[in-house]
């Protein structure tokens, strides 16, 4: 038991400090460190302990020789030299890894065939059986490595890499290696925290690794507990005593573990067959107790209330923008998280591991160290942090720029002033009702005096103009000459440059040229309508991304939608269906025929936390949707356009002459109990008699205009709730 050896334990790229330490403290005298390995000197109980504690190798080699040698022959030599009767039998099934190339062995596949014939080889000339091979369920793996003009053989103790631990039964999309996880942990200094009562948190859980390593971590539970198959079980040189020592300790440690209360671990995941399959693995581990998941969106993550948990650690591997979403999206969503770390989690640490640094930038909290890592083939970093208001920092993208065009202060034209002397007038009205109902985004005029046509409204603290188009007899020099009194007038009420007013110019022209637009500016705003949090963007597209005079309807789908299931039919940029999601809504489904729009809806559900799982986009013509549904919704908000030509579709939409047909096709998806609503901005509309006659219909016109659309003459727009008879 005394005799030492030499061996190598292999890890990921970037994990090899940490597992040299772990080599030391598990007995090991620790020698040369290269990329991806260490080498150590132990005796054969030390090797066993490795292979069964250790939490971040990937394989422990027995190292049987190492020399000289670039080609076939000198392969060959040197491994049918060996004296293989003592670490294999004639009857042995083995399998080759070899790994390396040179001038001579050009590929693994002809180097493991080389090695393979030096080993049956060396057996064949002693007049024995010769060992079978079997790369699946072999007795004895043997590991070949040929680097820089050496070549290393070794016997594999650990069989398959230790990583594997048996309890994933099933994976969830991009799970997370074992060993890695574990170095994440102990990174960002989890055993510490847990042993000083702290807890940990993981809102994006995926298949619960992390969750699972952090717990056999602070329980102290040997990560190779549970596996029954180990490479040194058919080596001849095997020690079953000392192996059997090993693991009656470790079990004694586990049940002694078991009996004890453990620091609060928790997951969650939007994706419910993904928490199946964490729940799954959790109780695989025999952790179930230990370990709690539950499915929840990012949007409701929050530090837990049962107990007081003033120090611990949120980690999570959010997606990276390589395979699991769109970059654009996921801005928002790590945005969100950096959100809630400072709403929630203050004076607690922070771990996020991504392959994508830049989408780490933008989560508003200041990382104090970083580690440079890979996951699989991707490059990754683990951001640390304090979550303290220390390290918190301005949202670039929500900085004002002071530096821009000082707001005018020269005299007003008499229809500039009168103008003014309107929206501050209108201001004055509006602003009780907006500040009770805490509101943002709302219209200050509209059109109210005949020789200014224009909509004004406002988004924060940024303003916007809509002109509509002139009467013929207004000619083009009146028209443009009554925008800049009206431009003159806004910059001085709202005490903003006009360089920072965002301007819609309509003019006599048809179709897409009927507005004069800018140039593309790609500048989103992050605003708040009740509990949602939606994009606007003011300067680059037809309208805003938020029709405000909806508000009322999607408040009230917000208020109606916990537990629903919620159809949002011609969603634009799927603020109703963020609504809905903000409001517990079991699922959303948002259909548009525009990718534009549905790549904005996406983006506007993840700044909420709101995950694809479980709000989903199609992107599809609605009308030929709805015929192929066979699902059925709680709530659906029906808001086609008044009319569409679109080059995508079949045929023309027009809402007055369609209108029926899309109501009785929404309806055959609305479950019993369910509510429809439907709206439309045509101004003449008129509902046709045979909506009225099939269902159960409530008009709501009147009462979804919010005070900021409540002027006379007709309304802005119409809206019906729906039922079943």
């Amino acid at each position: 038991m005394s005799q030492t050896y030499p061996y190598i334990a292999t890890c990921p790229k970037g994990l090899e400090q940490l597992l040299a330490s772990e080599l030391a403290a598990l007995g090991a005298e620790v020698g040369r460190e290269s990329v991806g390995s260490i080498s150590f000197v132990a005796n054969v109980a030390t090797a066993y302990r490795i292979c069964l504690w250790s939490r971040l190798a990937n394989r422990v080699l027995l190292v049987l020789t190492e020399y000289r040698g670039e080609n076939a022959e000198a392969l060959y030599e040197g491994i049918k030299a060996l004296d293989w009767s003592t670490h294999l039998s004639a009857t042995s099934k083995i399998t080759i890894d070899f790994n390396g190339q040179s001038g001579d062995i050009r590929n693994t596949h002809f180097g493991a065939l080389k090695s393979k014939d030096a080993v049956v080889d060396y057996f064949l000339a002693k007049g024995s059986q010769r060992p079978s091979i079997d790369k699946d369920n072999p007795d004895v793996r043997i590991n070949v490595r040929l680097r820089k003009g050496y070549i290393t053989v070794a016997v594999d103790l650990s069989g398959e890499s230790l990583h594997r631990r048996a309890y994933r039964s099933s994976g969830a999309m991009a799970p997370l290696k074992e060993n890695l996880a574990a170095a994440l942990l102990q990174r960002a200094d989890w055993p510490g925290m847990a042993s000083r009562g702290g807890g940990l948190i993981d809102p994006m859980c995926g298949s619960g690794t992390l969750l699972i390593e952090a717990a056999m971590m602070a329980m102290q539970i040997a990560p190779g507990l549970l596996r029954n198959r180990w490479g040194f079980l058919g080596w001849r040189g095997h020690d079953q005593a000392a192996w059997d020592s090993l693991i009656e300790e470790a079990q004694s440690m586990r049940a002694k573990s078991m009996a004890r209360d453990w620091p609060e671990i928790r997951g969650y995941d939007a994706n419910g067959k993904v928490v199946a399959q964490a729940e799954e693995n959790i109780e695989n581990a025999g952790l179930g107790r230990f370990v709690k998941v539950s499915r929840r969106e990012l949007a409701q993550l929050a530090m837990p209330t049962h107990r007081t948990l003033p120090e611990g650690l949120l980690i999570t591997n959010p997606p990276y923008g390589e395979r699991l979403g769109e970059q654009a999206e996921l801005l928002h969503l790590y945005r969100h998280l950096g959100q809630a770390m400072k709403a929630h989690f203050v004076g607690w640490q922070g771990a996020i591991f991504t392959g994508n640094a830049d989408l780490g930038k933008r989560m508003g909290v200041r990382s104090y160290k970083q580690y440079q890592l890979m996951n699989g083939t991707i490059p990754a970093k683990l951001l640390l942090f304090n979550i303290n208001e220390d390290a918190f920092v301005v949202d670039r993208d929500a900085a004002v720029d002071k530096s821009k065009d000082a707001v005018s202060d020269a005299p007003l034209t008499a229809g500039g002033q009168m103008f003014a002397n309107r929206l501050r007038k209108n201001i004055k009205r509006l602003s009780k009702w907006k500040n009770k109902n805490d509101i943002e985004c709302y219209r200050v005029y509209d059109a109210d005096m005949p020789e200014y046509s224009v909509a004004v409204d406002c988004y924060g603290s940024a303003v916007h103009i809509a002109e509509y188009i002139a009467p013929a007899t207004i000619s083009e020099e009146d028209a443009e000459r009554r925008l800049r009194e009206v431009i003159e007038a806004v910059s001085q009420v709202f005490s903003v440059s006009a360089g920072n007013i965002a301007i819609k110019e309509r003019r006599r022209q048809r179709g897409k040229d009927q507005y004069q637009r800018q140039a593309p500016r790609n500048s989103f705003m992050e605003l708040r309508e009740g509990q949602a949090k939606v994009l606007v963007n003011l300067y680059d597209y037809l309208d805003t991304g938020l029709f405000l005079d909806h508000r009322p309807v999607r408040l009230d789908i917000a208020a109606r939608a916990r537990g629903k299931r919620f159809l949002n039919l011609f969603s634009y940029t799927g603020v109703a269906s963020v609504q809905a999601g903000v409001g517990g809504a079991r699922f959303t489904t948002s259909v548009d025929m525009s990718k534009t729009y549905l790549q904005w809806a996406r983006r506007n559900l993840s700044l909420n936390g709101l995950s694809e799982s479980r709000h989903r986009t199609e992107h599809a013509d609605c009308r030929k949707w709805l015929k192929e549904c066979e699902d059925q919704y709680d709530l659906i908000l029906l808001d086609p356009p008044t009319f569409s030509n679109s080059k995508r579709m079949d045929d023309v939409l027009d809402t007055q002459r369609d209108h029926a047909e899309l109501i009785n096709d929404a309806m055959r998806c609305l479950a019993p109990g369910g509510v429809l609503i439907f709206s439309t901005n045509k101004r003449d509309f008129i509902l046709d008699n045979s909506v009225v006659e099939n269902y159960k219909v409530e008009d709501k016109t009147r009462w979804s205009l919010d005070e900021d659309f409540s002027r006379g003459g007709k309304p802005i727009h119409y809206c019906w709730y729906l039922e079943h008879k």
